[in-house]
C-alpha cells in the first residue's frame, strides 16, 4: 500500500520530485515527461496530471544542465501537439454520439446551448 501511495504522490507531484526522477531514471525521464504531457493534453480523464507545472520544472532543470534544452523542447512540443490532436479526435468521434443520445448520465440537454447556425445566436 505504501508503494502505491508513493507512486501516486510522485505521479501527481512530478514537478516536485523531478530531481529524484532524473537521478534514478536518467534518460527515461524524457519518456516520462512525454507521457505526462501527452496524457494530460490527450485524454479527457487525466487533467489532474501536473503538466503545466512540470513544464516550468523541466525548463529549470534544463537551465542547470540536467536536461538537453533542445531535446526537452522537442519532446514536450511533440507530446503537447500529439495529445491535443488525440483529444480533438476523441471529441470529434465520440462527441456527436453522446449529444444525440437521449439519456446521458452526465449531460442534461436543458443546460448546454447548441447552436447549429450562427444566425440563431443571440450573443
Amino acid at each position: 500500500m505504501e508503494l502505491l501511495k508513493g507512486f501516486i504522490d510522485i505521479l501527481l507531484h512530478l514537478d516536485i520530485h523531478l530531481d529524484w526522477v532524473i537521478r534514478n531514471y536518467g534518460i527515461w525521464t524524457y519518456g516520462i515527461l512525454f507521457l505526462i504531457i501527452f496524457l494530460e493534453t490527450g485524454l479527457v480523464v487525466t487533467p489532474f496530471l501536473p503538466g503545466d507545472s512540470l513544464l516550468f520544472a523541466a525548463g529549470a532543470f534544463a537551465a542547470i544542465g540536467a536536461f538537453d534544452v533542445k531535446l526537452v523542447f522537442l519532446i514536450i512540443t511533440i507530446a503537447a501537439i500529439g495529445g491535443d490532436t488525440v483529444n480533438y479526435w476523441i471529441g470529434h468521434i465520440i462527441g456527436p454520439k453522446v449529444f444525440h443520445k437521449e439519456n446521458v448520465r452526465f449531460l442534461n440537454k436543458k443546460h448546454p446551448v447548441l447552436v447549429k447556425d450562427k444566425a440563431q445566436c443571440s450573443f
